[in-house]
């Protein structure tokens, strides 16, 4: 089966300032942001590319759409890729999240939460999981395939590919602009990297 790179959208300044941006409209690329994507292009120039499929969020589209051009690929939006359903948490500040009660289950039970008026993080994983499958079945063995998506959305497939229980996928660490490699297989998948971090990269500022 495919390899698939899941990519996450480079930085935004909600993530600078600690917000939960979840599928807010209109989130967009920072300054280090687009010198991210032009390093994830640049890296991945030349690699043998067949199809790049993106969350049809702004800052994921923002993400994707220089790497496609760089391996003369066209950006397919998937709606599985989307960002967890935060509900009523969408756009608030970690500051303020930590604050309450589901904090702690949301770090130390995630397996149990629902946010309220919004998505649980088990019906999340079921939603990429079986995203990567249907677009497993449309490639061929040895494709490799882009996904550009969310922190969360990659965590949730790795844990669910690897056999990590869905209580303790938030001990993963996933950073913006990072890829993380992973070979599905009628048996799960294999982990081929967690995390390559384009920041390191980066001239220093």
């Amino acid at each position: 089966m495919p390899i698939f790179l899941l990519i996450r959208h480079a930085e935004n300044e909600f993530v600078n300032d600690g917000r939960l941006a979840g599928r807010l409209a209109g989130v967009r690329l920072n300054e280090n942001g687009h010198l991210q994507v032009k390093a994830l292009a640049e890296k991945l120039a030349g690699v043998p590319v067949d199809a790049v499929y993106a969350s049809p969020l702004a800052r994921t589209m923002e993400t994707a759409e220089p790497i496609a051009t760089a391996l003369d690929q066209e950006v397919i939006p998937c709606d599985g890729l989307l960002e967890v359903d935060f509900g009523e948490w969408q756009g608030k500040t970690l500051k303020s999240l930590r604050r309450r009660k589901l904090w702690k289950v949301v770090q130390a039970a995630p397996s149990q939460l629902r946010f309220p008026g919004g998505e649980s993080f088990a019906e999340a994983q079921l939603r990429i999981v079986n995203e990567l499958k249907l677009l497993a079945q449309k490639h061929k063995p040895k494709d490799i395939v882009l996904c550009i998506t969310h922190s969360d959305m990659i965590k949730l497939a790795v844990a669910y590919f690897i056999g990590l229980p869905l209580d303790m996928f938030q001990r993963l660490h996933i950073s913006t602009a990072s890829i993380t490699g992973l070979k599905l297989d009628p048996m799960g998948g294999h982990l081929l990297s967690l995390n390559y971090d384009i920041s390191f990269v980066l001239p220093k500022h």
